[in-house]
């Protein structure tokens, strides 16, 4: 094992926290879930166009109201409320708002509720910042409002219908007849798309507002998933929904313009491409050029297309191939003559490109054996880009600017650990976010153009003198060689560690594609938990396997047709390493994950019996084919083309190994992560006549969580780990 940042993390450790004294405790599963630990942040924070402002949505707590505050970004002083809800009659507080783009109203929500992981059903106002009038947008719950440009007018989805209200006569149109549940959605996406290409609203408002594209979905042929829902009535109910699974027929998507003047609507033929799927919708600089990404059924080919409203013709500018797949992000930005910035992994690491508004390519912005993972945009007065890159290995996020030609790179942040930058509208500031393994979230105020900071907004010293009395190890990150790759990896040890003893390994890790747990960043829940149990003598461990992210191309789809076969592997090595330690008892070995963790935890304990003595999984896939077909079939094609990868490595076909002690934990209105996968491997284990422990949380989702369902869920698995481990 290397050593990468022990020893330094190790002394920023004892710099940050007191000297340990008899008086530290240990954190309580009652503190973790309770909120003890809690991070402040900036809520809702919206750059204004001036570029020297921007707006806070703020929350009074003692007098009860919500406010939407502009403050100026060099003195940090707030220069003016713009909203008040002590001021609107009616109006208890604000949950979310968005500018038109002058910024003379605001569009406010005031109730949401949840409908999947991205979308909500809410109550949306209008708010004229001048007269400081409001009108509510609808009476019904209504998804995705959206300003045209001008804010004359707001299109939405109502029951998998889109409307136009004109905000000046106040009149409501209906543009679209056929939307009907389980069938028809228009302008919304189906569940698949909201899951796996992260995005509800599936229509977009021309430069000029006469124009609305939108995508319709016909769901007709998707089969029909039944969830039961036992509430607190005489009889459960039953919410359906349609969710094609892999291998099973997915919603047809077109694509349609609806003009605003002739109120008339065409739908854009795209069979000349490659539109299996339509994941992207983005107008270009040019009112009536729409842009459209289209991709295949095995996501490896992607379609840049162009899209002439004023004559319904398209036109194919940039055509992205992969031998696994290519990904979809939003990072697609137009400059004013139609060129745009694009990222790609098509050199093995993911850059920024550059293309002229016919596709050819005039430059690769950024290079090297590192990733961009994060793009920002562009400043058209200094002609910067701005990104976040792994260049700083690759556990470690900074902020970078460079010139389309790849020269004068400036790194804007110095600060070894996570940095995240939220940039002003004319990118003369950013607010810089920055957070370390020992450091809690602490945001400043930036030079977009040298980084330098210029104040301090807002840290969580409180909770870091807080955290001097509890019992905190440093996180030792390294490096540990496996299967001929050099994986990135951090351990816990108890504060008194004491290298002559022998202590339980358990470890911990999530491991789907393209994902990270091993990074230098400020705590989340489950490291509380790590931390509380590290004190009660446990060794946590975390290994990035091979498949995980932001080390290459190569390394992130190596495990493509083959989910969980090369990232168990990975995991039994690394434990059978870690268990070679002389501090390490080999015989107290354990493994624990969520979702794609859960299904490699359950894979670890079956496959390799000989290594770990026991498991828990939290909502586990234990087959991809029970997963839906968008995700599943990216890295895994169908089960008709690929039944073997998808058999061989799910957990049903290793129930005979087990031979260890196993927690399985599912929600049944699990509606991602269907708790039929955790049912099938019951009845498996009983069919085997496996001994195993299971509990299921009724009418929770996959996060499992609401009311003391969390405390509950962490107070079970703590005790078996003490019972088992």
């Amino acid at each position: 094992m290397k050593k990468l940042h022990s020893l330094t993390f190790l002394a920023l450790f004892l710099t940050a926290f007191c000297p340990f004294t008899a008086q530290q405790k240990n954190a309580t599963l009652e503190e973790i879930w309770g909120g003890e630990f809690r991070t402040q942040h900036l809520d809702v924070l919206r750059s204004l166009n001036n570029g020297k402002e921007y707006a806070v949505l703020n929350f009074d707590r003692q007098n009860k109201t919500s406010t939407v505050d502009v403050y100026d970004y060099k003195s940090g002083k707030k220069a003016r409320t713009l909203l008040n809800s002590n001021d609107l009659k009616g109006i208890n507080y604000v949950i979310s708002y968005e500018f038109n783009k002058d910024e003379s109203k605001i569009l406010f929500s005031t109730e949401l509720q949840q409908v999947y992981r991205r979308s909500t059903l809410g109550t949306y106002y209008v708010y004229d910042v001048k007269t400081k009038d409001f009108s509510l947008v609808s009476t019904n719950k209504i998804q995705e409002p959206t300003f045209s440009n001008d804010g004359s007018k707001i299109a939405y989805g109502f029951e998998n219908n889109l409307y136009i209200k004109d905000l000046n006569s106040g009149n409501t149109k209906q543009i679209t007849l056929d939307g009907k549940k389980n069938s028809i959605i228009n302008g919304i996406t189906d569940w698949v798309y909201e899951e796996e290409f992260a995005f509800v609203r599936a229509f977009e408002w021309s430069a000029n507002g006469d124009k609305l594209a939108y995508i319709k979905f016909d769901e007709t042929e998707v089969p029909q998933f039944n969830m039961d829902v036992y509430g607190n009535e005489l009889y459960p109910t039953a919410d359906t929904f349609k969710y094609p699974k892999a291998g099973e027929n997915n919603s047809k998507v077109s694509l349609h313009l609806y003009n605003l003047s002739s109120e008339t609507t065409s739908e854009v033929k795209l069979s000349a491409y490659n539109s299996y799927y339509i994941p992207r919708l983005l107008w270009t600089k040019d009112n009536d050029l729409l842009s459209v990404q289209l991709t295949n059924r095995h996501q490896n080919v992607l379609d840049l297309i162009f899209v002439n409203a004023a004559t319904n013709t398209s036109k194919l500018i940039l055509q992205e191939t992969d031998e696994a797949y290519v990904d979809i992000t939003d990072n697609l930005t137009f400059l004013n003559n139609n060129s745009f910035f694009w990222t790609s992994e098509k050199d093995g690491w993911n850059h920024i490109y550059q293309y002229d508004k016919d596709g050819k390519l005039l430059n690769q912005v950024t290079k090297g054996s590192w990733e961009v993972t994060e793009y920002y945009g562009f400043d058209q007065n200094t002609g910067r880009v701005y990104y976040q890159s792994a260049e700083n290995e690759s556990i470690n996020r900074d902020v970078y600017s460079i010139l389309p030609s790849g020269k004068n790179k400036v790194r804007l942040t110095q600060q070894t650990g996570t940095n995240d930058a939220d940039f002003s509208a004319d990118y003369t500031y950013f607010i810089g976010s920055f957070s370390d393994a020992t450091t809690p979230y602490v945001f400043t105020l930036n030079d977009a153009r040298t980084g330098k900071v210029l104040r301090e907004i807002k840290n969580n010293n409180d909770l870091k003198d807080r955290l001097a009395s509890y019992k905190i190890s440093p996180k030792e990150f390294s490096t540990i060689n496996i299967n001929g790759e050099d994986l990135n990896m951090y351990l816990i040890k108890p504060l008194d560690f004491d290298e002559t003893k022998q202590y339980p390994l358990f470890m911990f890790q999530y491991s789907g594609p393209g994902s990270q747990q091993v990074a230098n960043r400020w705590m989340g829940s489950n490291d509380y938990w790590h931390q509380m149990l590290a004190q009660q003598g446990y060794i946590i461990a975390c290994v990035d396997g091979r498949g995980t992210g932001y080390k290459g191309r190569k390394f992130k789809k190596m495990t493509q047709k083959e989910l969980g076969k090369y990232e168990v592997k990975d995991q039994i090595a690394a434990a059978k390493k870690l268990s070679e330690l002389p501090y390490i008892d080999a015989s107290r070995t354990g493994i624990w994950g969520w979702s794609y963790g859960g299904f490699m935890s359950s894979n670890c304990l079956f496959q390799g019996a000989d290594t770990f003595e026991m498991a828990i999984a939290v909502a586990p896939v234990t087959s991809w084919r029970f997963y839906d077909s968008i995700y599943t079939e990216r890295y895994m094609q169908t089960p008709q083309e690929n039944a073997s990868g998808y058999d061989n490595n799910s957990p049903l076909s290793h129930v005979d190994k087990l031979k260890g002690n196993y927690l399985l934990v599912h929600g049944t209105a699990d509606d991602n992560v269907h708790v039929q996968n955790s049912m099938r491997l019951i009845e498996a284990l009983v069919q085997a006549n496996k001994p195993f422990d299971w509990r299921i949380y009724p009418d929770k989702n996959h996060g499992i969580y609401g009311g003391n369902t969390r405390l509950h869920l962490y107070t079970l698995m703590t005790d078996f780990i003490k019972k088992n481990l």
